[in-house]
Parts: structure tokens; sequence; C-alpha cells
């Protein structure tokens, strides 16, 4: 069954899901750097743009590598994947011509994700964002400094059918749901609900 957004909104904002059936096929250079230009256009506190993505493609050397960071488990359905991007943050960012910390450096990082994932999918490409990997693998090996976060790595490629993923993932192979309003949006506080609507059904 297609998801139905509660509210009027774009179809992209429900259409995008995180499968973890790939074709494997190789990703061009022209849908990356659109999907990569989308990303640089978020916001970010200051203009700071702390984000930094890091990409391997399958006929990367480096392709071998970045595959054996992942959770064994991922490893199962990312391997089909097209390509695998990691995904860094600045933490310090300049002010006055000063350095300081920048606080918001994850929040902008994940604005500039999603950005990536809305314009790959307007191409046709799906993305899939994975948290479970050896972050600290992760800065020895690629050489990452101290000043930058490791925010996440994200799985790009063509959706492929059943046949091509573990059978241990088919039944969760499905666009999922997601909570009502009425459990994230609140008047002021945590737990007064924002709007009239919702208030009157409670």
């Amino acid at each position: 069954m297609a998801r139905q957004p509660a509210h009027p909104i774009d179809p992209l904002f429900v259409d995008r899901w995180s499968p973890r059936s790939f074709t494997g096929e190789q990703v061009p250079d022209s849908v990356l750097q659109t999907a990569f230009e989308a990303a640089r256009w978020a916001p970010s506190a200051m203009n700071a743009q702390p984000w930094r993505f890091l990409i391997s493609r399958r006929a990367d050397a480096a392709w071998t590598d970045y595959l054996e960071l992942l959770a064994p488990r991922n490893r199962l359905w990312a391997s089909q994947a097209s390509a695998l991007v990691l995904i860094l943050s600045a933490h310090q960012l300049e002010r006055r011509g000063a350095i300081v910390e920048n606080g918001s450096h994850s929040f902008d990082a994940g604005a500039a994700w999603a950005n990536f994932a809305h314009q790959a999918l307007l191409l046709g490409w799906h993305t899939h964002g994975i948290g479970g990997f050896d972050r600290a693998a992760a800065r020895k090996m690629l050489a990452i400094p101290d000043d930058f976060a490791i925010e996440a790595m994200v799985a790009l490629g063509r959706q492929g059918d059943l046949d091509t993923l573990d059978p241990e993932f088919h039944e969760g192979e499905t666009p999922n749901g997601r909570r009502p309003l009425s459990d994230t949006v609140f008047a002021g506080v945590l737990g007064t609900l924002a709007f009239a609507e919702e208030r009157d059904a409670a």
C-alpha cells in the first residue's frame, strides 16, 4: 500500500524510502554531481557548510575497504550498492576572525544529507543511511582529522528486486510509516499539543 501523508505535501517526501535491495549497476558521475550539488545548497549556521563527503564506487580500489568498515549484517546488503558515501562534519567554524566551536555541525550535515537523498530520488536512485559501521577504523583508515565528526555512511544505488537481496531482509523491504504530528510537534513545552484539531480529538 502506498504511503499516505496526513497533510498535503509534495509526493517526493513520501516516495523517498530506504531500500536494501540494489542492482549494483554503475552510477554515472552526472548523477552524483547533481546529488552533491543539491547537498551543497543546504542551509547551515553562519553558512559554514560543515559537511564533507567521502565516496567510493564499486569499481574503486577503496570499495572493499569501505565495505569492511560496515557491521557484518549491513555488509550483506550494502555490498550490492553502486556507491558508499561517508558523511563528515567540521566541529569548528570561523566567526568574526576567530575559530569557534560549531554547535550545529551535525544538524547542518543532516540537512545536506536530506538534500542529497531527495535529489538522488528525483534522478531515479535510492539511498539508505547507515549508522552501523566502525567509526574508529574509518578515522584511521581514511586519515580523517579529529576536528571532523564522522556522522554516517550512505549506500546509493538503483532499487533492485528481492532476488538481489539476502533473504534475511525480505520481510522488511517495504516503506515504513511515521509517527503522527501529535507525537512530535508541541506548543511551547513538551506534551502540549500544538494544533487545535489534535487537542479536540484528545
